[in-house]
């Protein structure tokens, strides 16, 4: 089993000035430099500097940074500046979602049934399918080094949702959760099997190695997975973001099994994948019937919010997915830093 420490990694390079105010607070203790909410609105909401900043803050919910005092995770005056980053950040999304402020589809019916149709359709967007086809082996290994932000914790964001469900919805939310952290064996929780795939690619399996590497569309939808479990008032989105995730998975991991057989990553990074292939088909039923529908069942006035979970998930993976796509057809890597591979021992 591929270890995952030492789990708190080291503070992150700041990308501008909201992120090194936000880093400077954590490593120091002090507050009295942080940005105005004017300074905020003056930042784009996409980008590099309020996406790190964001990151950097709900790290101290997570395993946190080296050297950052534990309590720096309920400061108040962090706390404060967090709802004015969340603020930009959804604004942007509540403008952008649907292309003028309003969701697509009506119903979560036709938001899932919307998500099973794109992913067999390649029309030249989609990075399972460009991995399955043309990847190479330094682009999954760009691919997979951007997904450690969230796959080396995968399923704890929506742990927090648990507290938040009751009835069937918690009990189908508790089901699917039991499988990603392994089914009661440490060997099998998801985290784990994906740092396995990481050392097959010969990447570095420390908890957050590659945040500094990662460009903002790799924070942000990382971020919205931490924005909407830690409130309480987003538990819908956050189940829709939890369906959009399983609903998309199984088709997605299988394509990416092909590539990492066609590529010779290794044998545990193709059993990543074609773990989530069974796995996740089950998991969408249950997501569907159970989690959704008892969800809806009980309070039938966040179906809106779900359906926006769905589809802000959806917008902010069409823009990592189109800088990966785009960066990739131009021979380049998407990393602010190349990869390298971890030290022998």
């Amino acid at each position: 089993m591929t270890p995952l420490t030492p789990p708190a990694p080291a503070p992150p390079l700041p990308r501008g000035p909201l992120s090194s105010a936000v880093v400077t607070a954590l490593t120091s203790g002090h507050t009295a430099g942080l940005p105005s909410p004017e300074a905020v609105t003056r930042t784009d909401p996409y980008g590099d500097d309020l996406q790190l900043a964001l990151y950097s803050l709900y790290e101290q919910h997570y395993w946190g940074f080296a050297g950052v005092d534990p309590r720096r995770e309920w400061d108040p005056c962090l706390l404060e500046l967090r709802a004015t980053l969340e603020d930009r950040f959804m604004g942007a999304l509540r403008r952008d979602v649907g292309g003028d402020g309003r969701p697509v589809h009506g119903s979560v019916r036709e938001a899932l049934d919307a998500l099973l149709v794109e992913p067999v359709r390649d029309d030249g967007t989609s990075v399972s399918h460009y991995l399955q086809r043309h990847g190479e082996l330094r682009q999954l290994r760009d691919y997979a080094a951007l997904r450690s932000l969230y796959h080396l914790k995968e399923a704890d964001p929506h742990a927090w949702v648990i507290p938040r469900l009751r009835g069937r919805a918690k009990a189908g939310m508790v089901a699917v959760a039991y499988d990603e952290f392994g089914a009661g064996r440490a060997e099998d929780i998801h985290a784990v099997l994906f740092a396995e795939l990481m050392a097959d690619l010969g990447l570095n399996t420390t908890y957050g190695h590659y945040l500094d590497a990662a460009p903002a569309e790799a924070l942000a939808t990382v971020n919205l997975m931490s924005l909407f479990g830690l409130h309480r008032v987003w538990r819908g989105a956050l189940v829709g973001h939890f369906a959009s995730v399983e609903v998309t998975s199984s088709p997605d991991s299988r394509r990416l099994a092909q590539a990492m057989r066609r590529t010779g990553a290794g044998p545990a990074a193709e059993r990543f994948y074609t773990e989530h292939v069974e796995a996740d088909a089950v998991h969408e039923q249950l997501v569907r019937r159970e989690v959704i529908g008892g969800l809806l069942a009980d309070e039938p006035d966040v179906e809106s919010d779900v359906v926006f979970g769905i589809e802000a998930t959806g917008e902010l993976d069409r823009r990592l997915a189109t800088l990966l796509l785009t960066t990739w057809r131009q021979d380049r890597s998407v990393l602010r830093t190349s990869p390298e591979a971890p030290p022998l021992s």
